[in-house]
């Protein structure tokens, strides 16, 4: 696959995350824009999926092992920003990261962040795994 379709294929990733939260009964819209901040500064930012009653903030990333069978260390870099905001975001919000289920050699991509990174998931965040296929979702981890 092409980079180009990459754009493509995370919408289209986020609309079917969209479908299946609402059949839990999560209404999400779009580009949801929350102010955020490490300080008392605060700035607006665009949320993948979220809503405000109730509030809920929403990341998707619909990222694979690579090609060569490697974790893509630069795609998990952006899951570690996605946990940056949400750190930044109001208490108030639930904050779901949703990714696609990706597997090689009996691991997701998931269960390998979660073995590298899960000390970088602030507390509250909620680690989905969504697969494709079946169109559904499965929580993995609520950091602590």
């Amino acid at each position: 696959m092409a980079n180009s379709d990459n754009p493509r294929r995370g919408a289209a990733f986020e609309l079917a995350v969209q479908d299946w939260l609402t059949t839990i009964g999560i209404r999400t819209t779009q580009n949801l824009v929350v102010h955020v901040g490490a300080t008392s500064e605060r700035r607006a930012h665009k949320f993948d999926l979220g809503c405000t009653d109730p509030p809920t903030l929403v990341e998707c990333k619909c990222h694979t092992w690579t090609d060569g069978g490697n974790a893509p260390s630069a795609k998990l870099t952006v899951w570690n920003e996605a946990m940056h905001y949400f750190a930044c975001a109001p208490r108030e919000y639930r904050k779901m990261l949703v990714v696609l289920r990706s597997t090689r050699a009996g691991e997701s991509l998931a269960a390998h962040y979660l073995r590298r990174y899960s000390h970088l998931i602030p507390a509250g965040v909620e680690l989905w795994e969504f697969d494709d296929s079946t169109r559904h979702g499965v929580q993995l981890f609520v950091g602590s």
